[in-house]
């Protein structure tokens, strides 16, 4: 459908295809990015250069290092029970999981080697706690780079690197358009998984609560004085939410601010950034939001190419 389109469109042969790629943070739901990824080069895109927050830095990294679909593959066989065994807890005061088993079980198929040795430019951001700054990684070991963009604050340890903490990106530029590196004649792409459609969110719950309302059964009163309707409104979604809703903002700033070519902009209202073991359906969104997005811009070429023909 795509390609009939941009044959219609006089878009089907553009002078350049080159893109320079951004990807946000979002934990699980980044997995979307694959999907994003493929979706991109199977329309004739060639990804010339790629920088990435956080998942978006994992990613970024991998498919720089060529290794993309080894690592979709790998991600198939994520479970509950393998996110646990990937899961080294800590007894420390400042997070809950030190973070370095699901980097070495990575590192079995993607060597870790260094960032000016990629085939491809690629820098990953992260954020200095000590002094609140973003730390643009583009030299020195890919993995390290990926491990201090990916430090979700409280969850995973620090990276402590030439007197600084390292902590998520996400926390200063969840998106970096502002950090790829740029060609002449290519493509700004960014793709921000970093919203939730909060509002489709409520609707489900809404939907969900009628329901238990209209069941009459024992293990539904049971259940409903176990867990009443209210019981997700706490400490811990409140501190959340708040979280979600600061590094959106400033995603959607940022992609103000850098007018990309292509905004793949994916807000979930079901899947959660714990949810690895679901890749394959975050997957599908990517290449689905992906291909919509490419639709799009190919009828703005059009337009844009109309009034031009027109003017002249």
């Amino acid at each position: 459908m795509l390609e009939k389109l941009l044959q219609l469109t006089g878009w089907d042969k553009p002078e350049n295809r080159d893109v320079a790629l951004v990807l946000s943070s979002g934990g699980a739901r980044g997995l979307a990015h694959i999907g994003a990824i493929e979706m991109l080069e199977e329309q004739g895109y060639h990804i010339t250069s790629i920088a990435g927050c956080s998942m978006g830095a994992l990613v970024g990294g991998v498919y720089a290092a060529g290794k993309l679909h080894e690592f979709r593959e790998w991600m198939k066989g994520i479970d509950r029970k393998k996110m646990l065994e990937l899961t080294d807890f800590s007894l420390s005061l400042n997070h809950f999981v030190k973070g370095d088993r699901i980097i070495e079980a990575i590192m079995e198929f993607v060597p870790d080697i260094a960032i000016e040795d990629l085939p491809i430019p690629y820098c990953a951001v992260a954020t200095d706690w000590v002094s609140g700054r973003e730390v643009v990684f583009r030299t020195g070991s890919l993995f390290e780079a990926i491990r201090a963009s990916i430090s979700l604050p409280m969850f995973y340890k620090p990276v402590h690197r030439d007197g600084m903490i390292l902590i998520d990106g996400g926390v200063v530029n969840p998106i970096p358009l502002n950090r790829v590196v740029r060609h002449k004649g290519d493509s700004l792409v960014g793709v921000d998984v970093s919203g939730y459609d909060y509002k489709a969110q409520e609707e489900l719950k809404h939907e969900l609560s009628e329901r238990r309302k209209k069941d009459k059964s024992l293990a539904t009163m049971i259940l409903d004085k176990l867990i009443p309707d209210n019981l997700d409104f706490n400490y811990y979604t409140m501190l959340s939410r708040t979280s979600s809703l600061m590094i959106r903002q400033n995603s959607k700033l940022m992609a103000q601010l850098m007018n990309p070519d292509i905004l793949v902009d994916i807000q979930m209202s079901r899947y959660s950034s714990f949810d690895y073991n679901k890749s394959e359906k975050l997957i599908a969104i990517g290449r689905q939001k992906t291909l919509k997005a490419i639709e799009k811009y190919a009828q703005k070429s059009k337009r844009r190419k109309s009034r031009k023909k027109a003017e002249d």
